[in-house]
């Protein structure tokens, strides 16, 4: 794994050493995810008008696999490092589970 940390930290530095505009991308990458979070405060709000936000959540953490498992071995990504990155589907999928479920009987209670 120490190859592997050392491979990708010569890749990045050398990247911005080269092309420092590239990084930019990565301002935009934190940019969407802020606005993605902010997306979340509708549930606290309304939950059961809003329950198309956990499902959304729901679905991106499923799409994690194939998208680690795709473009992993095209971009030669370590089959270790693939396995983390699908841990934050199992782990984000858990406690949006909770919530979905919790919103459902807010839903029948509500009926």
């Amino acid at each position: 794994m120490q190859a592997w940390i050392t491979q990708v930290y010569l890749a990045v530095k050398t990247t911005n050493q080269a092309y420092p505009y590239l990084a930019y991308g990565t301002d935009w990458l934190a940019f969407a995810h802020l606005v993605i979070a902010l997306v979340f405060v509708g549930p606290l709000k309304d939950p059961v008008k809003n329950i198309w936000v956990i499902q959304f959540g729901m679905i991106a953490c499923v799409m994690v696999f194939p998208l680690a498992f795709i473009a992993g071995p095209v971009r030669g990504i370590p089959v270790y490092w693939r396995l983390i990155d699908c841990c934050f589907g199992i782990f984000g999928i858990m406690p949006l589970y909770i919530v979905y479920r919790n919103i459902k009987k807010l839903e029948s209670m509500a009926a």
